[in-house]
């Protein structure tokens, strides 16, 4: 039996297996959009400073005189995610209007001094004996255009209503405006778990798509020496190989190069996203630290229940809708206690002055021009707008039933998220496994293939058949282990956590 040359067929195989190697390329990755609901290590920058200032810089021993920025972590890129994106900010925005709000709701009690300063003129003269007799002077007269001697008038009026009793309703506008940071902060906390799954969906992006590349220049590097082999036997004017298998070699060598375009796009893209999350300024670098997708060790997520009783302590959400609930019942109840008045101790000062008028010291007088004004006095107010009132009072109860309902519709929705992400990470790592062990048994084939090739007791068909399937099962593994990461990822933001290292 004639001995085949392995060389000849490797190359054949290599030439099939480079098209399959290009599988291994990484998913577009989404950038972050703009939204319309955690601390940080000193590591993530405040806000106002970029990506690269938060990062710690040292020079390199060969160069002193220069930084150079460490590479990025999936720790350190979803930090910063969680600082940097304009959702944050816009939550962190909201949290200080509810703040202010709240400030605002425990300082209803102070009186709103209601006050009018005036000054003006001319004011005609207007002289008696200061008694409420008749004028002394000729021009004081009316119903002439004599005006004698005219002045000038200054005032000031002022009043204020201090609250003593309002049956409750000041104390339930504080408890109520009390829930808006808490809503606030639940906003903000969302907006940090969304930015963060992102930036941890863009950091296995990159470390697919850098997967790929390796792999795609390891073959390439075969593909070439299978290449110079066959040129080799030609010249040697070899029987084993003709210029089809030539020909051959160089449409799967374009075909890698064409494969090797789409896995750099994929990088470009994940690092654009990368430097968007992370503050990083447009036109400056940032590196990403190189990890496997395989992670080491024993795995094991945690159990259904435990993700559950997770989401229910961590989640944002429903520490948003249960304070949003508080606040509704205390809207409820001020507006049933607005059908009550409020007591309070009211006070008043007027002063007016007139150089052109005699001030009255009858007390019987009455002066529009020199006044002098105050007192204190208990009042209560109220309106009467009754059915007004009773229809604002049945619209907050049925705000409070819709928003009841809507918190037990987003616990069953939150349950079933839970239930979903958490059956894609056991799905993700059993096929990960399932697809590591086929990888295994692919090249445990190519070696006996090679070898029964090479003892003339197979064919060529075999050969390349176990080339291809480790070729494709080399893609499918790093794909699986991407998946599964990305679905720990969206386990850890419905459970209310931080994606964590592979």
């Amino acid at each position: 039996m004639n001995r085949r040359n392995p060389q000849r067929v490797m190359g054949v195989g290599l030439m099939l297996a480079a098209t399959l190697a290009g599988a291994q390329i990484a998913p577009a990755t989404p950038a972050p959009t703009p939204a319309p609901t955690p601390q940080a290590p000193d590591v993530a920058p405040q806000v106002g400073e970029t990506a690269q200032e938060a990062v710690p810089e040292q020079g390199p021993p060969s160069a002193p005189g220069k930084v150079k920025a460490e590479p990025l972590t999936l720790e350190q890129l979803v930090q910063r995610a969680r600082k940097q994106d304009a959702r944050v900010e816009e939550a962190r925005a909201e949290l200080r209007r509810l703040e202010a709000l709240l400030r605002q709701a425990r300082w209803a009690w102070f009186p709103k001094f209601e006050t009018t300063v005036g000054f003006g003129g001319p004011v005609p003269e207007a002289r008696n004996d200061g008694l409420g007799g008749p004028p002394t002077t000729e021009a004081s007269l009316e119903g002439d255009w004599r005006f004698g001697r005219m002045g000038f008038t200054a005032f000031i009026e002022a009043n204020a209503v201090l609250p003593l009793y309002t049956f409750g309703k000041l104390r339930a506008l504080e408890k109520a405006a009390e829930q808006g940071p808490v809503i606030g902060n639940a906003l903000k906390e969302r907006a940090q778990d969304e930015a963060g799954f992102q930036a941890a969906q863009a950091f296995f992006g990159y470390q697919l798509a850098r997967s790929g590349l390796v792999q795609l220049d390891e073959t390439s590097k075969r593909l070439e020496d299978a290449a110079k082999q066959l040129q080799k036997m030609l010249n040697e004017k070899s029987e084993q190989v003709s210029k089809m298998d030539l020909y051959k070699v160089g449409f799967f060598r374009n075909q890698l190069e064409a494969r090797r375009a789409q896995a750099e796009q994929g990088r470009q893209l994940a690092l654009a996203a990368i430097r968007l999350l992370a503050g990083t300024p447009p036109g400056e670098s940032v590196e990403v630290v190189e990890v496997e997708l395989e992670p080491e060790g024993e795995l094991k997520p945690p159990t259904l229940e435990e993700a559950l009783a997770t989401a229910e302590q961590k989640r944002p959400e429903l520490a948003g809708i249960a304070a949003g609930v508080v606040a509704r019942e205390q809207e409820v109840f001020i507006r049933e206690r607005m059908f009550y008045p409020d007591i309070g101790l009211a006070g008043f000062l007027t002063l007016r002055y007139t150089s052109s008028a005699t001030p009255q010291r009858d007390p019987f007088a009455f002066d529009p021009y020199n006044q002098r004004e105050a007192g204190v006095g208990l009042v209560a107010r109220s309106t009467f707008d009754i059915p007004v009132k009773q229809s604002q009072l049945d619209q907050s109860r049925a705000e409070l039933d819709k928003l009841k309902a809507q918190q037990r519709l987003l616990q069953a929705a939150i349950r079933l998220e839970v239930t979903k992400a958490h059956g894609e990470v056991v799905a993700a790592l059993e096929r990960a496994r399932v697809l590591t062990q086929a990888e295994r048994d692919a090249r445990r084939w190519v070696t006996a293939a090679m070898a029964a090739f090479d003892l003339g007791t197979t064919g060529t068909r075999d050969l390349i058949e176990s080339f291809t399937a480790l070729a494709q099962s080399s893609a499918d593994r790093a794909q699986s282990w991407h998946d599964f990461q990305v679905a720990q990822a969206e386990l850890a933001r419905v459970t209310g956590t931080t994606p964590r290292e592979p």
